[in-house]
């Protein structure tokens, strides 16, 4: 049994105790990763590149538009990042209007992310273009597939500390 070398050929879950067999199942799902994420991350990156900002940009504007109340201590938790990496793209979206950062109303010791409109626009445009292309892949996929991707991908992120 051989796997085709095609990225857009799906792989079909391997049952065998060939550990060959097994092992070229798994290198094919990480190569089609591999090409999935330039599709996923090609329109946001161009997107980005054009106002100087890069992927980190876009982690800190995902995950603020879509946790509100989101401390600064919060977000470096969430990005598994130190305090001086968070710094400099936090200062630069703040720069671009993008981002203000306010005292929380339940500890003023907590400086809170919020996006403006303007942050709200851009993140919406960039998670957008990645959101169509999903519900796509989706569609063409059936529920049982987008099941499957999604326990696939809940197992993967637990290792790195999602719940």
């Amino acid at each position: 049994m051989s796997i085709e070398k095609n990225p857009a050929q799906r792989v079909k879950p391997v049952k065998t105790k060939n550990p060959e067999i097994a092992q070229a199942a798994l290198n094919e799902a990480w190569r089609v990763m591999h090409f999935a994420l330039r599709a996923v991350i090609a329109e946001p990156d161009r997107i980005l590149a054009a106002r100087g900002l890069t992927r980190m940009h876009h982690r800190i504007l995902f995950f603020v538009a879509h946790t509100p109340g989101m401390s600064v201590g919060e977000l470096q938790t969430t990005l598994d990042v130190t305090k001086q990496a968070l710094n400099a793209p936090l200062r630069q979206l703040q720069m671009q209007g993008l981002i203000e950062l306010a005292k929380a109303d339940h500890d003023a010791r907590v400086r809170e992310i919020r996006l403006t409109v303007d942050g709200v626009a851009l993140e919406a445009k960039l998670t957008g273009e990645q959101e169509k292309l999903f519900a796509d892949a989706f569609a063409k996929a059936g529920e049982k597939a987008h099941e499957g991707w999604r326990a696939v991908m809940h197992e993967l992120a637990q290792h790195a500390g999602m719940k």
